[in-house]
């Protein structure tokens, strides 16, 4: 059932839900979370320059958000075997774990603004 919010419901929704995730402690950026998004929910693989593309920023942008990422243990990155000029980035138990809690806020805070 699809559900029908007003823009400023929305935007409370957002205010509510990177409020929850500032307080979680990751404390990750807009382009941190589309990079995990990205990662975790289309299929792989996922590469520096597939992500650069998609994001539509270089890759140098894409690598420094990687290497806080990496520190976090929500993704990890390998030289492609097949092409070592290609570095692939892998999904992590913790990544996994991450877009998972997210996806549970995302769902408690729109049950509150529906009531």
């Amino acid at each position: 059932m699809p559900v029908e919010l007003r823009a400023f419901q929305s935007l409370t929704l957002w205010h509510h839900v990177n409020l929850d995730l500032v307080h979680d402690g990751a404390d990750l950026s807009v382009r941190q979370i589309a990079i995990l998004l990205t990662i975790y929910l289309e299929t792989p693989p996922h590469t520096v320059r597939g992500l650069a593309r998609k994001l539509q920023v270089t890759k140098p942008v894409i690598t420094r958000a990687l290497d806080s990422m990496g520190k976090l243990d929500l993704v990890a990155r390998h030289r492609d075997e097949t092409d070592r000029r290609n570095v692939v980035i892998q999904r992590t138990p913790a990544g996994a774990l991450a877009v998972e809690r997210l996806g549970d806020i995302i769902t408690a805070r729109a049950k509150e603004l529906a009531l």
